[in-house]
């Protein structure tokens, strides 16, 4: 008899062990491979007449894979880059599975083969100085949350640290003394200090002056109720101040505000002030130095002066070869004479 794999046997290793454990990854991934697989255990089901429980690893061929991903795109309208999320989330399932089933390491190796689509490259959006300054100047530091907002809105651009490292953050976290810095976590739990400008310093301690509630837990920003913030508070505050901003800062009107333009524009002006690319990658925390290149793509100006550098290549200056009369009265005049002593035609 031909042993069976059901699906379910996988989860909880799956999960625990290998997402959370071995491979260390951020909540917020293992949150979004879960979303991916509900919507793919679900279109399993239906397709296989079957309950979510009884569902085999058998079941879960490449041809059922490939039917979801198109599904994805032709009937949920989802982008190539969903697409793409939701394979990674499939793909990092059967990878345990092969480890976990020598058995199945066909069917996981078949599956894992499809490939990703190519997807279009956005160029990213970051803000000018003056425009950083109008969304600072925006906050009421009178207001209740004036001293919160305006501290979260400068860590954001002094560190260019990811929404959910800002997140993250404890109050333990923070050395306002001395060499005055942040200790971010970043993706793969990679831990990093940033320096902090004296102006965040003085922000942060200005923060602090206020008693921070016992359900806090210890977070450095809270939201209305006392709560550590969350990815979507960030987020809504970033868009309350670039709204007020663009009333008086005209180039925001055209401009996409998130709390990832920090981040880009903190990238940019590093690069603008002459910082080797290996110190930029080291700074925000990127694994590939290839993601820290795309920077010096963005920048139209240091283009510009890359340009005037080269100059281009001068025409060469070639003397005509006919004078009046025209072409055919010249041919007309042209004797034999002439052919065979050019040099005194010129």
């Amino acid at each position: 008899m031909i042993a069976e794999h059901p699906i379910a046997n996988y989860m909880h290793g799956y999960f625990y062990e290998y997402l959370g454990g071995a491979k260390g990854l951020s909540n917020n991934t293992i949150l979004a491979y879960r979303d991916s697989l509900k919507l793919f255990f679900k279109f399993a089901a239906e397709h296989c007449h079957k309950n979510v429980d009884c569902l085999l690893a058998e079941d879960l061929d490449k041809k059922l894979v490939l039917s979801f991903l198109n599904q994805l795109e032709t009937e949920r309208n989802n982008s190539a880059r969903t697409r793409n999320l939701r394979r990674a989330g499939i793909c990092s399932l059967f990878t345990f599975i092969a480890g976990e089933e020598p058995a199945l390491l066909g069917l996981c190796n078949r599956v894992r083969s499809i490939p990703s689509k190519r997807t279009e490259h956005k160029v990213a959006e970051y803000l000018e100085n003056e425009e950083i300054a109008a969304i600072f100047n925006a906050v009421d530091l009178d207001s209740r949350l004036g001293p919160r907002d305006y501290a979260l809105l400068q860590l954001l651009f002094n560190t260019g640290a990811r929404v959910q490292e800002i997140v993250d953050l404890h109050l333990d976290d923070l050395r306002l003394e001395g060499v005055a810095q942040v200790k971010l976590l970043g993706k793969g739990r990679k831990q990093r200090a940033c320096p902090l400008w004296p102006q965040t310093v003085q922000t942060l301690h200005n923060l602090l002056r206020t008693p921070h509630p016992e359900g806090g837990a210890n977070a450095l920003f809270l939201n209305t109720r006392g709560e550590p913030i969350t990815r979507f508070g960030v987020g809504y505050i970033v868009n309350k101040y670039a709204a007020l901003a663009r009333k008086k800062c005209p180039s925001l009107v055209n401009k996409s505000v998130s709390p990832h333009s920090f981040r880009h524009s903190n990238a940019m002006m590093l690069i603008r002030a002459g910082n080797d690319i290996n110190m930029v990658q080291a700074w925000l925390g990127h694994a590939d130095i290839n993601t820290t290149h795309t920077y010096f793509d963005l920048d139209m100006d240091m283009k510009r002066k890359v340009l005037e550098k080269a100059q281009p290549p001068c025409r060469r200056k070639i003397k005509p070869r006919w004078r009046k009369p025209g072409v055919l009265e010249f041919l007309d005049q042209l004797t034999k004479g002439d052919l065979a002593n050019p040099a005194a035609t010129t």
